[in-house]
C-alpha cells in the first residue's frame, strides 16, 4: 500500500492523472488479475518507491517518487485494458449481457422505464464504473451512450407509430423536460423529432 498526503501531489501532473484513474471506484471482485510476470513488474516498482523513500532526500527525491507512482498507475491502466479484452475473447461478452438487460427494460418489462447504469450494473454484479469502462473497451461506447441510443431508437418507434406530440413522447420515455429529449435526439440523429417524423412520413 502507498499512503501519501494530497499536498505531496500539488502542482504535479500526477494529481490530475489520479483523478482520471477510474479503477479506484471498482469493487474488490473487480480487482486486477496479474500474471506472475506482471506481479514481478509491479513489485519492482513498489520496491523502487520504497528504496527512494528511505534514501537521503534531495532536490529530485519528490520528482522521482511521483514519477514512479505515475508509472505504477499507467501499468495498472494497461493491465485493466488487457483484462477487459481477455474477458471479451474468452468469456461471454459484457456488451451482449448489457444489451439483453437493456432490451428487457425498454421493451419487455411490465412497467416500462429507462434503466440507469446502476440498475444494469447491479444485475451484472458489477460497479457502474467497471461496466462503463468494460463497454468502452469492448465497443468504443460507454454505458450512458448505449442507453441514449436505445432511448432514441425507442423514440423513433413512438414518433412513427402514434400521433402523440413530441412532448408526450418525451414524457413517456422518462424525460422531465421535452427540450432535453429534442436536443439528445438531434444530437444522435442529426434532425429534430418533428423533422424526423415529417421526413419519414414522406417516404
Amino acid at each position: 500500500m502507498i499512503l501519501f498526503h494530497e499536498d505531496y501531489l500539488r502542482g504535479h501532473e500526477l494529481q490530475s492523472q489520479l483523478k482520471k484513474c477510474r479503477f479506484f471506484d471498482y469493487a474488490v471482485n473487480e480487482a486486477l488479475h496479474l500474471s506472475p510476470k506482471e506481479q514481478q513488474l509491479i513489485c519492482r516498482i513498489f520496491d523502487s518507491i520504497e528504496a527512494e523513500y528511505h534514501s537521503s532526500y534531495d532536490a529530485l527525491s519528490r520528482e522521482i517518487m511521483l514519477s514512479q507512482m505515475s508509472t505504477l498507475l499507467r501499468y495498472a491502466e494497461r493491465f485493466y485494458r488487457r483484462q477487459f479484452l481477455v474477458r471479451k475473447e474468452f468469456h461471454s461478452s459484457i456488451y451482449e449481457s448489457f444489451n439483453n438487460l437493456l432490451y428487457q427494460y425498454m421493451y419487455v418489462s411490465d412497467v416500462y422505464r429507462t434503466p440507469s447504469i446502476s440498475d444494469i450494473a447491479q444485475q451484472l454484479n458489477m460497479t457502474p464504473r467497471y461496466l462503463t469502462d468494460a463497454l468502452k473497451v469492448e465497443t468504443g461506447k460507454s454505458a450512458k451512450e448505449w442507453i441514449q441510443l436505445a432511448l432514441v431508437d425507442k423514440a423513433k418507434n413512438l414518433l412513427l407509430s402514434s400521433n402523440d406530440s413530441v412532448a408526450t413522447v418525451a414524457y413517456s420515455l422518462g424525460f422531465e423536460y421535452p427540450q432535453y429529449f429534442s436536443r439528445l435526439f438531434k444530437n444522435k440523429v442529426g434532425i429534430t423529432p418533428t423533422e424526423y417524423r415529417k421526413q419519414t412520413a414522406r417516404h
